[in-house]
């Protein structure tokens, strides 16, 4: 039977099965029902906007979204968004998807903690930021009904939701201060992270090579 929250079918397929067991396994509570709830606040925008997207891309994506953050990338070093793109390309190539469905979960991945630009791209990229915006930043939550956020919550509960994230977002990245630089993750390391100074574009600009 087909789960449905908020008036949200989540799909059932044997891919989105796969997905779904790949992230609770691999990510935990904390990240897993935050994925969960960034498909579900995407899809509901997406209804309200009346745009029309593939609910298996949008779900693998939204599901896939924070895996750089976990501990099979603790070594990386390249921003975390890249290593859950690269993931979700890789895992939607292995089920024999086309190359159209791996770039649009590639990008939505990549370009989720960037803002206003994907909200001028496909649906699937514009709706996972949606439902990040929504569950991180409670931008949009007037957007959707009350009940619904009630019921998306009671299914997948947020407790200290704030501080959790902060933490998995510091513990994720920590180690490649480098990668956010021009990123929104620059804030968190500059409150967590002890002489963290983030990357100043100024100064690069007046420290290159060119010698006027």
């Amino acid at each position: 039977m087909t789960d449905r929250i908020a008036d949200i079918d989540i799909p059932d397929s044997q891919l989105a099965k796969e997905a779904t067991e790949l992230v609770r396994q691999g990510a935990g509570p904390l990240l897993f029902d935050h994925s969960r709830r960034v498909y579900l606040f995407g899809a509901l925008q997406g209804r309200r906007r009346g745009l029309v997207y593939d609910p298996e891309i949008l779900y693998v994506a939204a599901m896939f979204h924070d895996l750089g953050l976990t501990e099979r990338h603790n070594q990386s070093q390249q921003r975390f968004e890249l290593d859950g793109a690269d993931d979700a390309r890789d895992f939607l190539r292995s089920h024999g998807l086309d190359e159209e469905s791996a770039r649009l979960a590639w990008t939505a991945i990549a370009l989720h903690t960037t803002p206003e630009i994907p909200s001028h791209m496909e649906p699937e990229i514009a709706l996972v930021t949606a439902g990040v915006e929504a569950d991180v930043l409670g931008m949009g939550l007037d957007d959707i009904p009350a009940e619904a956020r009630k019921e998306i919550v009671a299914a997948h509960p947020r407790p200290d939701f704030k501080r959790r994230i902060l933490q998995a977002f510091t513990e994720g990245i920590a180690h490649r201060p480098q990668t956010t630089f021009g990123n929104v993750k620059a804030d968190v390391l500059e409150h967590f992270v002890p002489g963290f100074r983030h990357i100043d574009f100024v100064e690069i600009i007046q420290n290159s090579d060119w010698p006027e």
